[in-house]
Protein backbone atom coordinates (compact mmCIF):
# COMPACT_ATOMS: atom_id res chain seq x y z
CA UNK A 1 0.00 0.00 0.00
CA UNK A 2 2.96 2.30 0.85
CA UNK A 3 4.51 1.58 -2.79
CA UNK A 4 0.75 2.20 -4.35
CA UNK A 5 0.51 5.78 -2.42
CA UNK A 6 4.45 6.56 -3.63
CA UNK A 7 3.05 6.14 -6.99
CA UNK A 8 -0.29 8.26 -6.83
CA UNK A 9 1.86 11.09 -5.19
CA UNK A 10 4.64 10.92 -8.28
CA UNK A 11 1.96 10.75 -10.89
CA UNK A 12 -0.03 13.49 -9.62
CA UNK A 13 2.36 15.62 -8.69
CA UNK A 14 3.87 15.32 -12.41
CA UNK A 15 0.65 16.08 -13.75
CA UNK A 16 -0.19 19.12 -11.65
CA UNK A 17 3.30 20.54 -12.10
CA UNK A 18 2.91 21.16 -15.42
CA UNK A 19 2.39 24.83 -17.33
CA UNK A 20 -0.40 23.53 -19.36
CA UNK A 21 -2.39 22.06 -16.56
CA UNK A 22 -2.01 25.36 -14.51
CA UNK A 23 -2.94 27.81 -17.20
CA UNK A 24 -5.62 25.92 -18.36
CA UNK A 25 -6.73 25.55 -14.45
CA UNK A 26 -6.65 29.24 -14.31
CA UNK A 27 -7.89 30.38 -17.42
CA UNK A 28 -10.84 28.62 -17.63
CA UNK A 29 -13.03 29.56 -15.10
CA UNK A 30 -12.75 33.17 -16.89
CA UNK A 31 -13.77 31.51 -19.32
CA UNK A 32 -16.76 29.72 -18.16
CA UNK A 33 -17.99 33.39 -16.58
CA UNK A 34 -17.36 35.09 -19.79
CA UNK A 35 -19.43 32.86 -21.60
CA UNK A 36 -22.06 33.68 -18.81
CA UNK A 37 -21.93 37.19 -18.88
CA UNK A 38 -20.43 38.54 -21.91
CA UNK A 39 -24.18 37.41 -23.57
CA UNK A 40 -26.08 39.42 -21.07
CA UNK A 41 -23.78 42.68 -21.04
CA UNK A 42 -23.55 43.08 -24.85
CA UNK A 43 -27.61 42.44 -24.89
CA UNK A 44 -27.21 45.80 -22.65
CA UNK A 45 -25.39 47.38 -25.20
CA UNK A 46 -26.84 49.89 -27.46
CA UNK A 47 -26.14 49.70 -30.93
CA UNK A 48 -24.32 52.44 -32.92
CA UNK A 49 -26.27 55.16 -34.95
CA UNK A 50 -29.66 54.69 -36.55
CA UNK A 51 -29.42 54.01 -40.47
CA UNK A 52 -31.99 55.72 -42.54
CA UNK A 53 -34.79 54.32 -44.62
CA UNK A 54 -36.70 55.71 -47.33
CA UNK A 55 -40.40 54.82 -47.68
CA UNK A 56 -42.12 55.80 -50.34
CA UNK A 57 -45.59 55.08 -50.08
CA UNK A 58 -47.65 55.86 -52.82
CA UNK A 59 -50.95 55.09 -50.68
CA UNK A 60 -50.07 57.09 -48.23
CA UNK A 61 -51.61 55.23 -45.44
CA UNK A 62 -48.63 52.67 -44.76
CA UNK A 63 -45.80 55.46 -43.54
CA UNK A 64 -47.38 55.80 -40.29
CA UNK A 65 -47.49 52.47 -39.46
CA UNK A 66 -43.57 52.37 -39.64
CA UNK A 67 -41.92 53.00 -36.19
CA UNK A 68 -38.25 53.98 -35.51
CA UNK A 69 -36.02 52.00 -33.22
CA UNK A 70 -32.45 51.60 -32.22
CA UNK A 71 -31.42 50.51 -35.57
CA UNK A 72 -33.71 52.25 -38.10
CA UNK A 73 -35.18 55.52 -38.51
CA UNK A 74 -37.99 55.87 -41.71
CA UNK A 75 -38.09 58.44 -43.71
CA UNK A 76 -41.15 59.12 -45.76
CA UNK A 77 -40.35 60.80 -49.71
CA UNK A 78 -42.55 61.34 -52.52
CA UNK A 79 -40.70 59.46 -55.00
CA UNK A 80 -37.72 57.27 -56.09
CA UNK A 81 -34.57 59.54 -56.91
CA UNK A 82 -31.65 58.45 -58.82
CA UNK A 83 -29.35 59.84 -56.12
CA UNK A 84 -30.82 57.07 -53.77
CA UNK A 85 -28.40 54.61 -55.82
CA UNK A 86 -25.24 56.86 -55.43
CA UNK A 87 -22.73 56.15 -52.13
CA UNK A 88 -23.60 59.94 -51.42
CA UNK A 89 -26.88 59.46 -50.51
CA UNK A 90 -28.07 59.67 -46.73
CA UNK A 91 -30.32 56.28 -47.01
CA UNK A 92 -28.95 53.01 -46.47
CA UNK A 93 -31.84 51.19 -47.60
CA UNK A 94 -35.71 52.15 -49.62
CA UNK A 95 -38.76 50.75 -49.16
CA UNK A 96 -41.29 51.55 -52.16
CA UNK A 97 -44.78 50.42 -51.64
CA UNK A 98 -46.87 50.97 -55.12
CA UNK A 99 -50.25 49.89 -54.38
CA UNK A 100 -52.64 48.63 -51.92
CA UNK A 101 -51.05 45.53 -50.39
CA UNK A 102 -54.29 44.09 -49.14
CA UNK A 103 -54.98 43.96 -52.98
CA UNK A 104 -51.50 43.00 -54.27
CA UNK A 105 -49.44 41.58 -51.72
CA UNK A 106 -46.39 41.63 -53.81
CA UNK A 107 -46.54 45.65 -54.51
CA UNK A 108 -43.52 46.31 -52.26
CA UNK A 109 -39.89 45.89 -52.87
CA UNK A 110 -36.90 46.73 -50.44
CA UNK A 111 -34.06 48.82 -52.18
CA UNK A 112 -30.56 48.83 -50.97
CA UNK A 113 -26.63 48.97 -52.22
CA UNK A 114 -25.97 46.08 -50.60
CA UNK A 115 -27.58 43.00 -48.83
CA UNK A 116 -30.76 43.84 -47.40
CA UNK A 117 -30.42 43.20 -43.56
CA UNK A 118 -32.67 40.42 -42.19
CA UNK A 119 -33.51 42.82 -39.18
CA UNK A 120 -35.23 45.38 -42.10
CA UNK A 121 -36.81 42.99 -43.73
CA UNK A 122 -38.43 41.34 -40.88
CA UNK A 123 -39.16 44.96 -39.70
CA UNK A 124 -40.77 45.88 -42.92
CA UNK A 125 -42.62 42.42 -43.38
CA UNK A 126 -44.22 42.40 -39.57
CA UNK A 127 -45.51 46.22 -39.83
CA UNK A 128 -46.98 45.70 -43.16
CA UNK A 129 -48.52 42.05 -42.28
CA UNK A 130 -50.64 44.30 -39.41
CA UNK A 131 -51.62 46.43 -41.00
CA UNK A 132 -52.51 44.61 -44.30
CA UNK A 133 -54.55 42.09 -41.92
CA UNK A 134 -55.99 45.27 -39.67
CA UNK A 135 -57.16 46.44 -43.16
CA UNK A 136 -58.74 43.14 -44.43
CA UNK A 137 -60.98 42.42 -41.03
CA UNK A 138 -61.82 46.64 -41.71
CA UNK A 139 -63.51 45.45 -44.52
CA UNK A 140 -66.12 42.66 -42.74
CA UNK A 141 -67.62 45.93 -41.08
CA UNK A 142 -68.32 44.43 -37.77
CA UNK A 143 -69.19 46.48 -34.86
CA UNK A 144 -66.17 47.01 -32.77
CA UNK A 145 -63.97 44.29 -34.52
CA UNK A 146 -60.81 46.16 -33.46
CA UNK A 147 -61.74 45.26 -29.53
CA UNK A 148 -62.66 42.04 -30.39
CA UNK A 149 -59.49 41.06 -32.41
CA UNK A 150 -57.28 42.69 -28.96
CA UNK A 151 -58.97 40.56 -26.89
CA UNK A 152 -58.92 37.55 -29.12
CA UNK A 153 -54.76 38.22 -29.11
CA UNK A 154 -54.31 37.98 -25.96
CA UNK A 155 -51.50 35.36 -25.07
CA UNK A 156 -51.54 33.11 -21.74
CA UNK A 157 -48.65 33.52 -19.24
CA UNK A 158 -48.48 29.68 -17.69
CA UNK A 159 -46.72 29.35 -14.83
CA UNK A 160 -44.54 25.81 -14.21
CA UNK A 161 -44.74 24.73 -10.60
CA UNK A 162 -43.09 21.41 -9.43
CA UNK A 163 -44.35 19.37 -6.19
CA UNK A 164 -42.08 18.69 -3.46
CA UNK A 165 -41.99 15.48 -1.70
CA UNK A 166 -43.40 17.86 1.46
CA UNK A 167 -46.07 19.08 -0.58
CA UNK A 168 -44.08 22.24 -1.05
CA UNK A 169 -44.43 24.54 -4.49
CA UNK A 170 -40.94 25.85 -6.52
CA UNK A 171 -40.85 27.05 -9.87
CA UNK A 172 -39.92 24.91 -12.75
CA UNK A 173 -37.94 25.33 -15.48
CA UNK A 174 -37.32 22.57 -18.07
CA UNK A 175 -34.94 24.58 -19.91
CA UNK A 176 -32.68 25.10 -16.81
CA UNK A 177 -33.25 21.75 -15.90
CA UNK A 178 -31.97 20.70 -19.32
CA UNK A 179 -29.04 23.42 -19.27
CA UNK A 180 -27.71 22.36 -16.20
CA UNK A 181 -27.69 18.32 -17.04
CA UNK A 182 -26.22 18.91 -20.46
CA UNK A 183 -23.38 20.95 -18.50
CA UNK A 184 -23.20 18.30 -16.03
CA UNK A 185 -22.78 15.55 -18.97
CA UNK A 186 -20.33 17.27 -21.18
CA UNK A 187 -17.91 17.43 -17.82
CA UNK A 188 -18.00 14.25 -17.57
CA UNK A 189 -17.57 13.47 -21.35
CA UNK A 190 -14.37 15.26 -21.26
CA UNK A 191 -12.87 14.83 -18.27
CA UNK A 192 -12.81 10.74 -18.87
CA UNK A 193 -11.57 11.31 -22.37
CA UNK A 194 -8.91 13.82 -21.53
CA UNK A 195 -7.70 12.20 -18.24
CA UNK A 196 -8.47 8.44 -19.52
CA UNK A 197 -6.09 9.50 -22.53
CA UNK A 198 -3.46 10.76 -19.87
CA UNK A 199 -3.84 7.33 -18.29
CA UNK A 200 -3.17 5.62 -21.55
CA UNK A 201 -0.28 8.05 -22.76
CA UNK A 202 1.67 7.10 -19.53
CA UNK A 203 1.26 3.56 -19.02
CA UNK A 204 2.47 3.60 -23.00
CA UNK A 205 5.70 6.17 -22.51
CA UNK A 206 7.10 4.38 -19.54
CA UNK A 207 6.07 0.71 -21.60
CA UNK A 208 7.85 2.24 -24.83
CA UNK A 209 10.98 3.74 -22.86
CA UNK A 210 11.66 0.36 -21.06
CA UNK A 211 11.20 2.30 -17.53
CA UNK A 212 8.29 0.31 -16.71
CA UNK A 213 11.04 -2.75 -16.85
CA UNK A 214 12.92 -0.95 -13.76
CA UNK A 215 9.45 -0.16 -11.67
CA UNK A 216 8.25 -3.32 -11.68
CA UNK A 217 11.39 -4.78 -10.05
CA UNK A 218 9.85 -3.35 -6.57
CA UNK A 219 6.30 -2.50 -7.61
CA UNK A 220 3.41 -5.18 -8.72
CA UNK A 221 1.85 -4.34 -11.70
CA UNK A 222 -1.57 -3.83 -10.81
CA UNK A 223 0.44 -1.91 -8.10
CA UNK A 224 1.59 0.45 -10.46
CA UNK A 225 -1.77 0.40 -12.72
CA UNK A 226 -3.84 1.50 -9.20
CA UNK A 227 -1.38 4.02 -8.60
CA UNK A 228 -1.67 5.33 -12.12
CA UNK A 229 -5.20 5.89 -12.45
CA UNK A 230 -6.00 7.00 -8.99
CA UNK A 231 -2.88 9.67 -9.23
CA UNK A 232 -4.11 11.06 -12.83
CA UNK A 233 -7.73 11.32 -11.20
CA UNK A 234 -7.13 12.99 -8.59
CA UNK A 235 -5.07 15.61 -10.65
CA UNK A 236 -8.30 16.16 -12.30
CA UNK A 237 -10.69 16.38 -9.18
CA UNK A 238 -8.16 18.79 -8.00
CA UNK A 239 -8.62 20.76 -10.97
CA UNK A 240 -12.29 20.67 -11.03
CA UNK A 241 -12.21 21.55 -7.31
CA UNK A 242 -10.47 24.73 -7.95
CA UNK A 243 -12.56 25.30 -11.20
CA UNK A 244 -15.69 25.62 -8.50
CA UNK A 245 -13.71 27.90 -6.12
CA UNK A 246 -13.29 29.86 -8.79
CA UNK A 247 -16.14 30.00 -10.63
CA UNK A 248 -18.15 30.69 -7.88
CA UNK A 249 -15.76 33.41 -6.37
CA UNK A 250 -15.86 35.11 -9.94
CA UNK A 251 -19.94 34.52 -10.59
CA UNK A 252 -19.83 36.42 -7.05
CA UNK A 253 -17.54 39.37 -8.01
CA UNK A 254 -19.29 39.77 -11.66
CA UNK A 255 -23.08 39.42 -9.53
CA UNK A 256 -21.57 42.77 -7.15
CA UNK A 257 -20.71 44.53 -10.51
CA UNK A 258 -23.33 43.79 -12.16
CA UNK A 259 -25.81 45.61 -9.27
CA UNK A 260 -25.02 48.81 -11.03
CA UNK A 261 -26.63 47.77 -14.60
CA UNK A 262 -30.46 47.11 -14.06
CA UNK A 263 -30.60 44.69 -17.02
CA UNK A 264 -27.77 42.84 -16.07
CA UNK A 265 -28.84 42.70 -12.46
CA UNK A 266 -32.45 41.52 -13.69
CA UNK A 267 -30.52 38.75 -15.91
CA UNK A 268 -28.08 37.56 -13.31
CA UNK A 269 -30.98 37.36 -10.65
CA UNK A 270 -32.50 35.32 -13.35
CA UNK A 271 -30.29 32.94 -13.74
CA UNK A 272 -29.46 31.97 -9.82
CA UNK A 273 -33.45 31.98 -9.19
CA UNK A 274 -33.77 29.24 -11.99
CA UNK A 275 -30.76 27.55 -10.31
CA UNK A 276 -32.40 27.52 -7.16
CA UNK A 277 -34.91 25.78 -8.80
CA UNK A 278 -32.91 22.69 -8.79
CA UNK A 279 -31.96 20.24 -6.63
CA UNK A 280 -28.76 21.33 -6.62
CA UNK A 281 -26.98 19.05 -3.32
CA UNK A 282 -28.66 16.13 -4.85
CA UNK A 283 -27.00 16.30 -8.39
CA UNK A 284 -23.88 17.45 -6.73
CA UNK A 285 -23.43 14.10 -4.84
CA UNK A 286 -24.30 11.86 -7.59
CA UNK A 287 -22.46 14.07 -9.85
CA UNK A 288 -19.29 12.77 -8.05
CA UNK A 289 -20.00 9.29 -7.35
CA UNK A 290 -20.74 9.21 -11.32
CA UNK A 291 -17.54 11.37 -11.87
CA UNK A 292 -15.47 9.17 -10.28
CA UNK A 293 -17.38 5.78 -11.22
CA UNK A 294 -17.20 6.54 -15.05
CA UNK A 295 -13.98 7.54 -14.61
CA UNK A 296 -12.50 4.42 -12.90
CA UNK A 297 -14.27 1.95 -15.43
CA UNK A 298 -13.00 3.78 -18.54
CA UNK A 299 -9.45 4.74 -17.15
CA UNK A 300 -8.90 1.21 -16.42
CA UNK A 301 -9.68 0.41 -19.99
CA UNK A 302 -7.28 3.15 -21.26
CA UNK A 303 -4.65 1.57 -19.01
CA UNK A 304 -4.78 -1.94 -19.94
CA UNK A 305 -4.69 -0.33 -23.90
CA UNK A 306 -1.53 1.26 -22.92
CA UNK A 307 -0.37 -1.67 -21.48
CA UNK A 308 -1.05 -4.31 -24.42
CA UNK A 309 -0.10 -1.57 -27.66
CA UNK A 310 3.68 -0.84 -28.55
CA UNK A 311 3.34 2.26 -29.90
CA UNK A 312 0.94 5.25 -30.55
CA UNK A 313 0.31 3.60 -34.25
CA UNK A 314 -1.49 -0.05 -32.59
CA UNK A 315 -3.47 2.45 -30.12
CA UNK A 316 -6.05 2.76 -33.27
CA UNK A 317 -8.22 -0.59 -33.54
CA UNK A 318 -8.39 -0.31 -29.76
CA UNK A 319 -9.26 3.05 -29.01
CA UNK A 320 -11.61 3.45 -32.19
CA UNK A 321 -14.84 1.28 -29.96
CA UNK A 322 -14.09 3.44 -27.15
CA UNK A 323 -14.11 6.51 -28.68
CA UNK A 324 -17.31 5.56 -30.59
CA UNK A 325 -18.73 4.18 -27.38
CA UNK A 326 -18.26 7.50 -25.42
CA UNK A 327 -19.71 9.92 -28.60
CA UNK A 328 -22.73 7.47 -28.55
CA UNK A 329 -23.23 7.70 -24.65
CA UNK A 330 -22.90 11.80 -25.28
CA UNK A 331 -25.66 11.28 -28.27
CA UNK A 332 -28.03 9.31 -26.05
CA UNK A 333 -27.58 11.82 -23.37
CA UNK A 334 -28.37 14.75 -25.64
CA UNK A 335 -31.49 12.71 -26.90
CA UNK A 336 -32.50 11.75 -23.52
CA UNK A 337 -32.70 15.39 -22.50
CA UNK A 338 -36.25 15.99 -24.30
CA UNK A 339 -37.63 12.74 -23.29
CA UNK A 340 -35.51 11.87 -19.68
CA UNK A 341 -38.20 9.15 -18.90
CA UNK A 342 -37.68 7.25 -21.91
CA UNK A 343 -36.87 3.96 -22.96
CA UNK A 344 -33.28 5.35 -24.37
CA UNK A 345 -32.75 7.48 -21.57
CA UNK A 346 -33.49 4.22 -18.57
CA UNK A 347 -31.93 1.84 -20.33
CA UNK A 348 -28.40 4.12 -21.07
CA UNK A 349 -28.61 5.23 -17.54
CA UNK A 350 -28.40 1.70 -16.00
CA UNK A 351 -25.45 0.56 -18.50
CA UNK A 352 -22.65 0.92 -16.81
CA UNK A 353 -20.32 2.27 -19.78
CA UNK A 354 -23.21 4.65 -20.84
CA UNK A 355 -24.96 5.72 -17.11
CA UNK A 356 -22.27 8.59 -16.08
CA UNK A 357 -23.13 10.63 -18.83
CA UNK A 358 -27.14 9.83 -19.32
CA UNK A 359 -27.74 9.57 -15.65
CA UNK A 360 -26.61 12.97 -15.75
CA UNK A 361 -29.01 14.41 -18.03
CA UNK A 362 -31.95 12.69 -16.01
CA UNK A 363 -30.69 14.02 -13.03
CA UNK A 364 -32.43 17.81 -12.66
CA UNK A 365 -36.07 15.88 -13.62
CA UNK A 366 -36.25 14.00 -10.46
CA UNK A 367 -35.14 10.30 -11.69
CA UNK A 368 -36.93 7.76 -8.66
CA UNK A 369 -34.70 6.96 -5.94
CA UNK A 370 -34.43 3.34 -7.07
CA UNK A 371 -33.27 4.03 -10.18
CA UNK A 372 -30.26 6.41 -9.38
CA UNK A 373 -29.49 4.01 -6.70
CA UNK A 374 -29.55 1.00 -9.12
CA UNK A 375 -27.15 2.58 -12.10
CA UNK A 376 -24.87 4.03 -9.12
CA UNK A 377 -24.60 0.47 -7.89
CA UNK A 378 -23.81 -0.81 -11.34
CA UNK A 379 -21.83 1.36 -12.02
CA UNK A 380 -19.38 0.71 -9.08
CA UNK A 381 -19.68 -3.34 -9.61
CA UNK A 382 -18.77 -2.48 -13.49
CA UNK A 383 -15.65 -0.21 -12.42
CA UNK A 384 -14.15 -2.75 -10.14
CA UNK A 385 -14.77 -5.18 -12.59
CA UNK A 386 -12.48 -3.32 -14.99
CA UNK A 387 -10.21 -2.64 -13.01
CA UNK A 388 -9.74 -6.76 -12.06
CA UNK A 389 -9.77 -7.18 -16.00
CA UNK A 390 -7.39 -4.58 -16.62
CA UNK A 391 -5.16 -5.36 -13.91
CA UNK A 392 -5.14 -8.60 -15.38
CA UNK A 393 -4.56 -7.58 -18.98
CA UNK A 394 -1.94 -5.10 -17.62
CA UNK A 395 0.26 -7.64 -15.98
CA UNK A 396 1.37 -9.41 -19.19
CA UNK A 397 0.96 -6.72 -21.15
CA UNK A 398 3.30 -4.51 -19.60
CA UNK A 399 6.29 -6.55 -19.77
CA UNK A 400 5.49 -7.75 -24.05
CA UNK A 401 7.43 -6.05 -26.66
CA UNK A 402 7.35 -6.67 -30.44
CA UNK A 403 4.12 -8.42 -30.67
CA UNK A 404 0.95 -6.50 -31.73
CA UNK A 405 -1.85 -7.86 -29.55
CA UNK A 406 -5.35 -8.41 -31.04
CA UNK A 407 -8.42 -8.59 -28.93
CA UNK A 408 -8.73 -12.31 -28.77
CA UNK A 409 -5.54 -12.75 -26.92
CA UNK A 410 -5.82 -9.99 -24.50
CA UNK A 411 -9.33 -11.94 -23.73
CA UNK A 412 -6.73 -14.96 -23.20
CA UNK A 413 -4.48 -12.70 -20.90
CA UNK A 414 -7.55 -12.58 -18.28
CA UNK A 415 -7.33 -16.31 -17.70
CA UNK A 416 -3.98 -16.37 -16.99
CA UNK A 417 -3.11 -17.10 -13.30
Amino acid sequence: MNKTWIIIQREFINRVSKKSFILLTILMPFIFAALIFVPLWLSTVKGGDQKQVAVIDATMKYLPQFKDDESWHFVGVPQMEASFRSDSTQFDAVVEIKADLAEHPEAVTIYSRKEVPNSLSRLVSETLDEQVRQDKLLRYDIPQLPSIMQDMNRKLNIRTVKWGEDGSESESNAGAAMAAGMVLTLLIYMFVMSYGGMVMQSVMEEKTNRIVEVIVSSVKPFQLMIGKIIGIGLGGVAQLAIWVVLIVVLLAVAGGISGSSPELMGGASGLLATLQGLNLAKMGGLFILNFIGGYLVYASIFAAIGAAINGQEDSQQFMMPIVLLLIFALYAGIYSSDNPDGPLAIWCSMIPFTSPIVMMVRLPFDVPVWETMLSVVLLYAAAFGMIWIAGKIYRVGILMYGKKPSFKEMIRWITYK
